[in-house]
């Protein structure tokens, strides 16, 4: 093929993204699993980058598992993301940026539904107005908070005070990408690189100097899937998917895993723990299991923010091997403290997945 054919196909993969003025939407999920990776995004948009970022303390759930476990109906859903629609208004923001993968999933379709079918649009935008006196309008602009850091890793990157990069053989840190379903599969043309080449991830860390493994179930779903695991019968489902997957990438020996999506990035993070004491294997090097990072805390790593003040520590598999790898600086004994320097507590000792504790150090 032509290479003037290769750059016009892979501009249909390409999408916009807004430069700044962005209203921010949290994950209802994320802020239980991994609190920290939000506000390390608000923190590396407001004060690495300088960006005005909005956030509404008056937003509420998408209703993205409730709907896609058919409790909730489409019409309701529309009226909920009418009405975040509405603050962004009110605010005087016209790019809407959410945190979850699930929600810009949400987004994309209503937005998709109210384009090809403008009945559904004016019916939501009664039931709103009936329900909160509100009016809305549709965002000029619809990125994932993964597309805004992919936009300006290249900024992150000058900015670095570490790369992906193992500090003792100088070799790109191997690092698996998983991007979420709900961000490329449903609607490819929404994101960056559609389908089958994602870019919004491997852009990132080929842009921190690390190395991306490409392995046979690359693209394969994490196993969360709502259903699969919100019904306690279905739970071997999900379990057996992530299984899957760290049986595929294993060979490979990546350093750690880097996801877009809250419940992925829980999924391949918890799993490996239960496989481990059910099965008495890990995958990762000396029996500590695969890091599982989120994007948030891999630039935030790379600026060098401090890996405990981003919640790192709330991780089932531990990342110290990983920040010793990279030859970050951080102090064990903050570990397991909260943010006013209160002891957590250690965890319980699993029997067959390790971590770090300060006696190591």
């Amino acid at each position: 093929m032509k290479q003037e054919g290769k750059k016009h196909i892979w501009s249909n993969y390409q999408k916009e993204i807004a430069e700044d003025r962005y209203f921010y939407v949290r994950s209802c999920i994320r802020q239980t699993f991994f609190p920290g990776s939000e506000n390390t995004f608000l923190k590396i948009l407001r004060e690495v980058l300088g960006k005005d970022v909005h956030e509404s303390p008056n937003h509420t759930t998408c209703t993205g598992i409730g709907y896609h476990c058919e409790v909730v109906p489409f019409a309701t859903t529309q009226t909920v993301v009418a009405r975040n629609f509405a603050l962004m208004r009110d605010a005087g923001y016209q790019n809407y940026t959410p945190s979850c993968v699930t929600s810009f999933g949400i987004y994309t379709e209503i937005l998709d539904t109210w384009q090809h079918f403008p009945a559904e649009k004016e019916k939501t935008r009664a039931f709103l107005k009936q329900a909160t006196g509100r009016e809305f309008e549709e965002p000029n602009s619809l990125a994932h908070t993964s597309d805004i850091i992919y936009k300006f890793r290249n900024e992150i990157a000058q900015k670095a005070k570490y790369q992906l990069i193992n500090s003792e053989t100088g070799e790109p840190l191997k690092i698996v990408e998983h991007i979420g379903c709900h961000y490329a599969k449903m609607f490819p043309e929404k994101s960056v690189g559609g389908a089958e080449y994602p870019n919004v991830l491997a852009g990132m860390i080929d842009a921190w100097g690390g190395n991306v493994i490409d392995y046979p179930e690359r693209r394969h779903c994490c196993g969360f899937g709502f259903r699969q695991y919100l019904i306690q019968a279905n739970r071997g489902y999900s379990m057996s998917a992530s299984k899957k997957k760290f049986e595929s990438m294993e060979a490979y020996q990546p350093d750690f895993i880097i996801t877009n999506c809250p419940g992925c990035n829980y999924f391949l993070d918890r799993w490996q723990y239960v496989l481990a004491e059910t099965e008495q294997k890990t995958y990762g090097s000396n029996g500590y299991g695969i890091p599982v990072l989120t994007y948030e805390e891999v630039a935030g790593l790379v600026l060098g923010f401090d890996p405990w003040e981003m919640g790192m520590q709330m991780h089932q598999i531990d990342v110290e091997p990983l920040l010793k790898k990279m030859g970050i600086k951080y102090n064990a004994s903050e570990k397991f403290k909260g943010p006013q320097g209160q002891e957590l507590g250690l965890p319980e000792f699993p029997e067959h997945v390790k971590f770090t504790t300060q006696s190591d150090n």
